[in-house]
């Protein structure tokens, strides 16, 4: 599908990937952008210009009201764009509890499915539309110090490809993105070398306008690692598996 004249909402819209999808969508011709984020004064910076396109959303992705809310007010969008993400940076048997476990299986699993169920209608009564789900390389291999947000990520993958395969009979497009850590709030909890958002969504979106429906890897860095991965995915995850997370 064009960017041009479409109408996107992008989740997590008030800082990092989520801002930067936000200005390229308007770059690329976006008639209309939901920016949606948990509490919309956290979008005041977006804003500030007065831009018509952008229409802030209060949007929790794990409140099941607030999606319904989001669905019923942004009843014609044709781009979703599952960006909200969240991420603990524990281990799985070092963390204290396992609630920031459950926190980013209902942000990273739950709430994509739940937004992809609340607009699958909408982008099937616009033609079938797109979306994008924001994954990460942590989808295909496990960090140990990042042991729960990998699982979420794994499982994300698991979603999108099953989203793909059921909602291709209405023709929306599903593109998964795969990257490595980038230069964001989050990112900068993971080591250097990172990438900046722009590779990553500039990526997203030729995917899209291309026609793309499937797995894509998002900047140079992360197509070096992914292609150690498709060589010898046993020897990467046992370099990954050397970074434990440290005990309390």
């Amino acid at each position: 599908m064009k960017i041009a004249q479409s109408v996107a909402l992008v989740t997590g819209a008030n800082r990092g990937i989520g801002r930067v999808y936000v200005a390229e969508l308007l770059k690329r011709g976006a008639s209309k952008i939901y920016v949606a984020a948990r509490d919309t004064t956290s979008l005041k910076e977006l804003l500030k210009d007065g831009d018509r396109r952008l229409v802030p959303l209060p949007l929790d992705v794990t409140d099941p009201d607030q999606v319904a809310a989001a669905a019923a007010i942004a009843s014609d969008v044709t781009l979703l764009i599952n960006n909200a993400g969240y991420a603990a940076f524990e281990g799985a048997i070092s963390a204290h509890s396992i609630d920031d476990a459950r926190r980013e299986m209902d942000v990273n699993y739950f709430g994509t499915l739940a937004l992809t169920r609340a607009f699958a209608p909408i982008l099937a009564s616009k033609g079938g539309g797109a979306l994008i789900n924001m994954l990460s390389m942590l989808s295909l291999v496990s960090l140990p110090v990042a042991a729960t947000y990998s699982a979420s990520k794994a499982a994300g993958l698991s979603l999108t490809r099953s989203v793909r395969a059921e909602l291709g009979a209405q023709g929306t497009q599903v593109v998964g993105v795969l990257a490595v850590q980038t230069e964001t709030e989050m990112g900068a909890k993971l080591p250097e070398p990172r990438m900046t958002p722009q590779e990553v969504v500039g990526d997203a979106l030729d995917a899209i306008e291309a026609g793309t429906n499937d797995e894509i890897v998002a900047g140079n860095q992360s197509r070096g690692i992914h292609a150690a991965f498709i060589k010898d995915p046993k020897g990467l995850q046992a370099v990954m598996s050397q970074r434990l997370p440290q005990r309390a």
